[in-house]
């Protein structure tokens, strides 16, 4: 598995139009992250700091939950980290689900959520939580469908209120249980 490292380092490619991450020994990841999406002091360069390496570690505890294979568990770690440093302040977009609870709970950074609409349901996973709402990526593999004509695909981050969340830790967190008998 991916072991975060000082040496790593964020970069803009003009020539991919996306936001990179310069991993050493000839590896770079490319981010879902293109120009629109993230905040002016991403363009250049910027370390891989303390502060992304733990929020790599609680994604990759969380993502080892689920039924992904290590190079994907991977992938979903830095998609996260990226969007949680430099994705763009953005607005709610809630008006692409159902409203799922009362808004009450709250999820936590790292919980897994469910979000529904009339085209299905899907689970996410929950990167920056603020008052009202939180940004949240896609931990599907298969495309989710927003409408009839936008999709999220895997890793690819939106904010929604907290009504349209579900808590679904459950889920993907079971114990093992012993049976005495």
């Amino acid at each position: 598995m991916l072991k975060p490292s000082d040496k790593w380092t964020w970069y803009y490619d003009d020539a991919n139009q996306h936001l990179m991450l310069d991993l050493g020994n000839d590896m770079v990841f490319k981010t879902n992250l293109c120009r629109k999406l993230i905040v002016e002091c991403a363009v250049g360069v910027n370390e891989f700091t303390v502060d992304d390496a733990s929020a790599f570690q609680t994604y990759k505890e969380q993502i080892s939950h689920l039924d992904l294979s290590e190079p994907r568990q991977a992938e979903l770690a830095l998609y996260c980290v990226a969007a949680k440093r430099f994705h763009k302040p953005v607005q709610p977009k809630s008006w692409f689900f159902d409203s799922l609870s009362d808004g009450s709970i709250i999820p936590e950074e790292g919980d897994f959520v469910r979000l529904a609409n009339s085209h299905g349901h899907g689970s996410f996973i929950v990167l920056e939580v603020g008052e009202c709402a939180s940004l949240c990526a896609s931990i599907n593999l298969d495309d989710f469908s927003l409408n009839g004509s936008k999709s999220l695909s895997f890793g690819q981050a939106i904010k929604v209120m907290h009504d349209r969340t579900q808590v679904i830790n459950h889920s993907f967190l079971t114990q093992p249980m012993r049976l005495v008998g």
